[in-house]
């Protein structure tokens, strides 16, 4: 191993054999900050626009008790049949109708969509996409999408 003699300290230099830095600039001070918060911003709109924020937050918080709460029940749907290409209708534009006279195991969530304030079809109507039929003991869906009345098992993700 080689001797390397320290280098003499500045006056004021807290640490033997430190030199000083030469301060930074405003210009190099901002260039800094805008080369971490430049690509952490467009990260951030990239997640929100697909949809992963939505779909982390649903991982966490519907668990097996979830089934039971119609609030956690709409929401874990919402997500659902958004990003599983189930509707291309923006989440916004959903209108989930729970009728709360079903049975726990045959309880039937409509899908509306809602045409007004930024969302897409003819303005002032309501028109019903889809079923979802839901077996809240057994964890089970099925849904009538594509054929109106006559369910069939919907994938779960």
């Amino acid at each position: 191993m080689a001797f390397e003699p320290k280098t003499p300290s500045e006056p004021g230099s807290s640490r033997p054999g430190s030199k000083r830095r030469k301060p930074r600039t405003l210009k190099q001070h901002l260039l800094r900050r805008l080369v971490v918060l430049v690509p952490v911003s467009l990260l951030a709109v990239v997640v929100m626009k697909m949809g992963w924020l939505d779909q982390a937050a649903d991982k966490i918080q519907f668990d097996r008790l979830a089934w039971f709460d119609n609030t956690k029940l709409v929401e874990h749907l919402r997500v659902m049949v958004t990003h599983n290409g189930m509707t291309d209708v923006p989440a916004k534009c959903l209108v989930p109708i729970l009728n709360g006279n079903d049975p726990p195991e045959a309880t039937r969530i409509d899908f509306m969509q809602r045409s007004n304030d930024g969302c897409p079809g003819k303005a002032g109507t309501f028109d019903r996409l889809f079923t979802i039929k839901v077996n809240r003991a057994d964890r089970l869906l099925a849904t009538d999408q594509g054929t109106p009345g006559r369910f069939h098992a919907m994938a779960q993700h």
